[in-house]
């Protein structure tokens, strides 16, 4: 009897220029029997390339590399439809290339030197839909760069009509979720059930064309529904 799609193993692909970073994440990921490493790229047009004919998971991406850096390609594989969730590697806390791939399409970023459980969790955890960032790092990250956003009360700013279909509730779920709130947090804070909140994220991504939680906490901001502070 075939076994179910479930429990094929999540296939990563590996971008970094350096080999040997490559090297290790190779062996952390081949050490799981849920994970397998179906390619690598030294750069990020390499990446591009290789991954137009292999299908992929999640993409382990860093994010500085020569030709293509990790946002651009990311932003390219983003394009694609069926593309693989992005995760993006940097070396800084707080970095503005790190929210630069949010934009362009990434599910989460991770520090470079995270511990193996804590990239393996994230991993499986993208793979699933889920966020990976503590909501409160997300935040921070958020309140750092946001000032390089257009609020929607600035100069020649036009109308968000990603907003439009939502629901009073939906908008009051958004606002929470961008501020980094987890769902049971906010199940707490509207004194309803988490399965109810859960039901509320999965609409607001389906009418928002979010792919996953990061990016609510994005439009959050975008739309000036949530400011820095």
């Amino acid at each position: 009897m075939t076994a179910p799609a479930t429990d094929e193993p999540i296939r990563v692909f590996l971008v970094d220029d350096q080999q040997m970073v490559r090297a290790g994440f190779r062996m952390l990921v081949e050490s799981q029997p849920d994970l397998t490493v179906v390619g690598e790229a030294g750069d990020g047009q390499e990446a591009v390339d290789r991954l137009a004919a292999t299908r992929a998971d999640v993409v382990l991406m860093d994010v500085r590399m020569p030709r293509l850096d990790g946002v651009e390609a990311t932003r390219v594989l983003a394009g694609r439809p069926g593309s693989p969730r992005v995760i993006v590697l940097t070396t800084f806390d707080l970095d503005e290339y790190a929210f630069a791939a949010l934009k362009a399409g990434a599910s989460a970023f991770l520090l470079k030197d995270a511990a193996p459980p804590e990239l393996l969790g994230a991993v499986r955890r993208v793979h699933d839909g889920d966020a990976v960032v503590a909501p409160s790092t997300t935040r921070r990250l958020l309140d750092h760069v946001v000032e390089a956003l257009p609020g929607p009360s600035a100069p020649g700013a036009r109308h968000d009509g990603r907003l439009d279909g939502l629901t009073e509730r939906e908008r009051e779920v958004l606002v929470l979720v961008g501020r980094g709130l987890s769902n049971k947090e906010i199940a707490e804070h509207l004194v309803v059930g988490e399965a109810t909140v859960k039901t509320h994220v999965g609409r607001l991504l389906a009418k928002t064309g979010s792919r996953d939680r990061v990016h609510l906490v994005v439009l959050a901001y975008e739309t000036g529904l949530v400011r820095p502070g």
